[in-house]
């Protein structure tokens, strides 16, 4: 096989997918949004392909039908925004699903769930923008955000990312593969985008509660668990809040209305 049809083989992305080409870039930010934002470092990553948009749930529902899924939770949407239904549409990023759900969808498509780094890299590119689209704060034409419900996938093409990615910022919340470590940008793994160990975030969460450090990791409160990172913002979330540097956090077995995923693939 000659060189060039090697290459091509490559870097041809499978159906619904983006490449992600590798490089270092800039992630987090030494200024502004919550302290483990902070500070920012270059992080070199391989290339990788990402899903051009949030899975819907016409598709995780190809999941469930096989019995390796297990279907959305409507309980959350009733606690917060009323019938479930609102979010069900096919077309409507599936959510109120757990990172175990999430994880076992990508593995089902031959996936993976992306990482941290690699999700900011995707939102980022190499010319470390604010937002998926640059520098403009968002608009209703460019995400979906402050709102009471997520809309169709692919509906915002104005906001697409650096190399072309959909929803990268608002919709869902989209489930990560990394733990979340508030000290992540400080680790020596920190650039190759590599958080500490789990033993390592407990006891760093230990010491920020014991010196008081609560808003370090965001407005919720300092956790006393592993739980693992979401990014992206969501459909209910303020402006400022979509960010392709903020980092959240929840439980891995919240199945939440605003949760989602987006599946990669090396």
């Amino acid at each position: 096989m000659g060189v060039e049809r090697l290459e091509e083989r490559r870097t041809t992305a499978p159906e619904g997918m983006i490449l992600v080409p590798g490089g270092t870039f800039v992630m987090g930010s030494d200024a502004g949004g919550q302290e483990d934002e902070h500070p920012a470092h270059r992080v070199t990553l391989r290339s990788f392909f990402l899903d051009r948009t949030e899975v819907t749930n016409q598709a995780y529902a190809t999941c469930v039908t096989a019995g390796t899924c297990r279907a959305p939770d409507p309980a959350s949407a009733r606690r917060h925004f009323g019938s479930d239904a609102m979010f069900r549409g096919p077309e409507q990023p599936v959510s109120s699903i757990s990172w175990d759900d999430a994880r076992a969808y990508c593995a089902f498509t031959g996936k993976r769930l992306p990482t941290e780094a690699e999700f900011e890299r995707a939102a980022r590119g190499d010319d470390q923008r604010t937002y998926p689209w640059g520098i403009e704060a968002p608009t209703p034409e460019l995400a979906v955000f402050s709102t009471v419900r997520t809309a169709n996938v692919a509906t915002h093409p104005a906001g697409r990312g650096p190399y072309g990615h959909l929803d990268l910022a608002g919709n869902v919340w989209e489930w990560i593969e990394d733990i979340y470590d508030p000290e992540a940008y400080r680790r020596p793994g920190a650039n190759h985008g590599i958080p500490g160990t789990c033993a390592d975030v407990l006891a760093t969460q230990e010491a920020l509660r014991r010196a008081g450090r609560e808003g370090f990791t965001g407005s919720n409160a300092i956790p006393t668990e592993c739980e693992h990172v979401l990014r992206g913002g969501a459909f209910n979330y303020g402006g400022p809040g979509l960010r392709a540097s903020n980092r959240v956090h929840h439980p891995g077995r919240f199945r939440l209305i605003m949760s989602g995923v987006r599946c990669a693939r090396d």
